[in-house]
């Protein structure tokens, strides 16, 4: 997926345990280990424990999470087998 200018996106972590993206046009899934979203610059999971959507404004395309985390991941599209998402959601 190519990086859409049109929706910017940005990632601003404190610490571990706040995180703010922009540039996030749909939520597919969410509990509290694990976070998946795209993005303008394609699917970004992120991982963790004690995960929370404290904020999410999809029409301003940003999303605050709260909580400890352990990673934040693009997953690259066209893999097969369903890569990262199917280990994490199973």
């Amino acid at each position: 997926m190519p990086y859409d200018s049109a929706m910017p996106h940005h990632l601003e972590l404190r610490g571990r345990e706040s995180l703010v993206v922009s540039g996030v046009e749909d939520v597919e899934r969410f509990d509290e280990t694990g976070i998946v979203m795209e993005t303008s610059a394609g699917t970004l999971v992120i991982t963790g424990d004690g995960l929370h959507i404290g904020q999410l404004s999809l029409d301003g395309g940003e999303l605050h999470v709260d909580g400890r985390i352990d990673s934040l991941s693009y997953e690259e599209e066209g893999r097969g087998g369903g890569g990262f998402f199917r280990r994490l959601f199973g």
